[in-house]
C-alpha cells in the first residue's frame, strides 16, 4: 500500500455527437441507437484524493451541480466504494467547464473520471471493459467518456467500438446561455410522438456512408473526408428539442449562414456545433456568431476521454 498514490489531478473531456440514431425503443424504457461520439477539448478538472473516513465527498464550483449523490461523480465514487470498501472514502473537486443541459456529456465525464481516477488511486489494474461495464451501472454516456476518441456507441448507447480518430477536427460550439435541456424528456417525446414510424434516414444507410468517412480520413489520397462527414452530421433528437427550443433552430440556422462543413445539434442539446475547415476559421465563426445570449468555445477532435 506505501507506493499507492493518495491525490489525482484528471481532465475530463466533453463529447459531441457526429452521429445519433433512434432505430427502436427498449423494452426497459432506453432506446436503441447508432452514435458517432467525439470527444474534444472542452474539460472539467476533476481532484480525487483519498481521506480518512468512509465518507464521500463532492465540491463543484458551479451553483447548479449537486453535491450529494444525484451527482453522477458522487455515485460513481459510491459504486467503486461498494465494490472496493477496503480503501475507504474520498473527496472531489469538479472544476467545472462543460456546459449543463448542453448535450456534451458533463456529468457523464466526471463519473467517468472518479472511475478512472479510482482504479489509479487504489491501484486496481481494472481493464477498459471492466471500467465500461461499470461506467455503464451509472448512466449510457459514461463508456464513452472512459476511452473517449471516436467511436460508434450502440445498444442504449454503453456498448463501444472504437474508430479511426479524426485528428484536427476544429469546431465552434455555440449554447443558448440560460438553455437547458433534458435529455430524459427528449427521448420520452421523441418516443410519445413515434417519431420512429418516420425516420428520415433509415433507408439511406447514413450511418455506414459516416463510419465510411471516418475510415477514411487517414487516407493521404483523401482529403475530403472531413467534407464527407460534415455532409452526413444527423441528430434524430432534433426532431424533437429544435420545434420546442426555437431559440436553438435559430442558433443553429446562424451557424449554417456562416463558413461551414457541417453543422448539428449535439445530444439532446442544447449545445450547437460547427465544423471548421481549420481552426482559424473556427475562430471567426465563433467571432461572428457571438452575442450575450450564447456561450461560445473553440474546440478541436482529442483521442481520449479522461488524461492526467
Amino acid at each position: 500500500m506505501t507506493g499507492r498514490l493518495s491525490r489525482l489531478s484528471l481532465r475530463a473531456n466533453a463529447k459531441i455527437n457526429l452521429y445519433l440514431e433512434i432505430t427502436a425503443n427498449r423494452a426497459d424504457g432506453y432506446h436503441e441507437l447508432v452514435m458517432v461520439m467525439q470527444s474534444v477539448d472542452l474539460f472539467d478538472r476533476i481532484e480525487i484524493h483519498s481521506i480518512g473516513t468512509d465518507a464521500i465527498r463532492v465540491h463543484c464550483d458551479h451553483p447548479q451541480v449537486p453535491n450529494d449523490r444525484t451527482n453522477l461523480a458522487y455515485r460513481a465514487a459510491e459504486l467503486m466504494q461498494q465494490k472496493y470498501p477496503e480503501f475507504g472514502g474520498v473527496e472531489i473537486s469538479i472544476d467545472k467547464h462543460i456546459p449543463i443541459g448542453a448535450g456534451m456529456a458533463g456529468g457523464s465525464s466526471n463519473a467517468a473520471a472518479v472511475l478512472v481516477g479510482l482504479d489509479r488511486l487504489w491501484d486496481l489494474g481494472l481493464t477498459q471493459p471492466e471500467l465500461w461495464e461499470l461506467g455503464a451501472q451509472l448512466g449510457s454516456d459514461v463508456p464513452f467518456c472512459i476511452s473517449g476518441g471516436t467511436a460508434l456507441a450502440t445498444g442504449r448507447g454503453e456498448v463501444i467500438s472504437p474508430l479511426p480518430r479524426l485528428d484536427g477536427l476544429a469546431f465552434a460550439i455555440c449554447k443558448p446561455r440560460h438553455l437547458s435541456v433534458s435529455t430524459v424528456w427528449a427521448y420520452q417525446t421523441f418516443r410519445s410522438n413515434n417519431l420512429l414510424a418516420t425516420s428520415p434516414v433509415r433507408d439511406r444507410s447514413q450511418s455506414s456512408q459516416m463510419l465510411a468517412a471516418i475510415a477514411t480520413s487517414h487516407d493521404p489520397h483523401n482529403d475530403s473526408s472531413p467534407i464527407r462527414i460534415g455532409r452526413l452530421l444527423y441528430n434524430d433528437l432534433e426532431r424533437v428539442v429544435l420545434p420546442a427550443h426555437p431559440e436553438i433552430a435559430t442558433l443553429k440556422a446562424s451557424l449554417q449562414a456562416e463558413e461551414t462543413l457541417g453543422v448539428l445539434m449535439s445530444g439532446s442539446g442544447s449545445a450547437v456545433f460547427a465544423i471548421a475547415a481549420d481552426l482559424a476559421q473556427a475562430q471567426r465563426i465563433a467571432d461572428s456568431i457571438a452575442s450575450e445570449n450564447l456561450d461560445v468555445w473553440v474546440a478541436t477532435s482529442q483521442f481520449n476521454g479522461i488524461s492526467t
